[in-house]
């Protein structure tokens, strides 16, 4: 994988500053021909052809009427298709934000897995709502991610066509050509219009590490990602839209470095995990610190939402199942028993979190063990709940990747809701 980044950028979003590359906010960003992506909170493509307009993703509810606005200071033509690059509420759900006055429904177009994503959604509206609050609010309950406009579920435009393997679309004699590719979930698609060399990736690329790990989310498929990722490479595409961030126009070498170099990260990852589980398949958290992370300089994979160390627990999570290798953890105490076990032999659990404290500077890992275990041995002692939550605030303070920001940001604002006052 080659280390140093490109020097020369050939779009706005490109001179961006690093850290908003992920969640850069613009268009519309013409990439060829009557093509314009923007983003905001997630990116949407627009072709326009003489059959109407193609729309690669429409983003979420809430986001979707902001990138329309964009799109249609450009065209106003009717949708004639949507696209939909995989099932998530930021790509899937905001089409009726695009449509124009009196058009009829347009073709929506997915892969076959994606009305299963759907159905599970409707299965656990409540959790996904708390793992999303706890992912992008930095709490359990946070009033955004509880509202209709983030609601999981079924789009009020589901797909009227779905494919298995691969797709070719014309509209208004413009192709279109549509890949499955498992990644960041199993319902992946990208497409490729050769006419205009506009490549739009979806979640597979997002400027940062790719969300190969997400803690909380279903399973992901790096090795897939890799191959699809090499697959894109060789379609000489000179644009890339990405699912977040910017576009690259016009830039062919770039675009190509890009995908080559993440593929190249990925399999690293891949490898370097399995390497490891093959020497004698040690415990999993074992797995996790032998394995040599892969790190690059280049600013499209830095860990600014998800980070390598999530992906090694991922793929371990396929080859490895759901125990941790750990004999005690086959089948566990409950946690509360624990805790209150080591905090009677460790003085009470006031002695667990000074200690905690006492470790935090040169080890901050080790000090969350024992401060979790402080909290959960006196869950109702407002002494020892601030304390865990100063910890969890210092240690989320100190992460890159917005994954691990906010998950410790929740466990000190979980920590602090046991207070009577909260």
């Amino acid at each position: 994988m080659d280390e140093n980044p490109a020097s020369q950028w050939t779009s706005a979003a490109q001179q961006a500053p690093q850290d908003a590359k992920f969640f850069w906010t613009g268009g519309p960003v013409e990439v060829a021909a009557d093509t314009w992506f923007a983003s905001l909170g997630s990116g949407v493509t627009a072709f326009a052809t003489r059959g109407g307009l193609v729309l690669v993703d429409t983003g979420a509810r809430l986001f979707a009427g902001g990138i329309a606005d964009r799109i249609r200071t450009r065209t106003d033509l009717p949708v004639h298709t949507a696209i939909y690059t995989h099932g998530h509420i930021d790509h899937a759900f905001g089409l009726e934000s695009f449509l124009v006055e009196g058009q009829g429904a347009p073709q929506v177009v997915a892969q076959e897995r994606m009305a299963e994503r759907f159905a599970r959604y409707e299965r656990s509206p409540r959790h996904n709502a708390t793992v999303n609050s706890r992912q992008f609010g930095g709490r359990e309950d946070d009033p955004t991610f509880q509202g209709e406009e983030l609601r999981f579920g079924f789009p009020t435009y589901e797909p009227t066509r779905s494919y298995q393997h691969s797709l070719e679309l014309d509209v208004g004699g413009t192709a279109f050509e549509l890949h499955a590719c498992r990644g960041e979930t199993d319902d992946h698609t990208w497409i490729y219009c050769p006419e205009r060399r506009v490549l739009c990736t979806g979640d597979l690329i997002i400027w940062g590490v790719p969300n190969a790990g997400n803690p909380q989310k279903a399973q992901r498929y790096p090795w897939d990602w890799a191959a699809g990722l090499r697959a894109m490479a060789e379609t000489g595409a000179a644009s890339l839209c990405p699912g977040h961030g910017g576009p690259v126009v016009n830039d062919p070498r770039l675009v190509r470095r890009i995908l080559q170099d993440t593929a190249a990260f990925l399999e690293e990852v891949v490898e370097r995990t399995l390497a490891v589980l093959e020497d004698g398949s040690p415990p999993h958290v074992d797995v996790v610190r032998r394995v040599e992370l892969p790190r690059s300089e280049a600013p499209w994979l830095q860990p600014v939402y998800d980070e390598a160390e999530f992906i090694v627990r991922n793929v371990i999570r396929y080859y490895g199942g759901w125990w941790s290798g750990r004999p005690s953890e086959l089948k566990p105490a409950p946690r509360a028993d624990v805790a209150a076990e080591l905090a009677a032999l460790s003085g009470g659990p006031g002695r667990l979190l000074d200690r905690a404290v006492e470790l935090a500077p040169r080890n901050m890992a080790l000090a969350c063990h024992l401060a979790d275990y402080a909290l959960e041995a006196a869950p109702d002692n407002p002494v020892i709940a601030e304390g865990v939550a100063a910890l969890y605030t210092d240690r989320g303070a100190r992460e890159s990747s917005l994954m691990a920001t906010n998950l410790y940001r929740s466990a000190a604002a979980g920590a602090l809701s046991r207070l009577p006052s909260a």
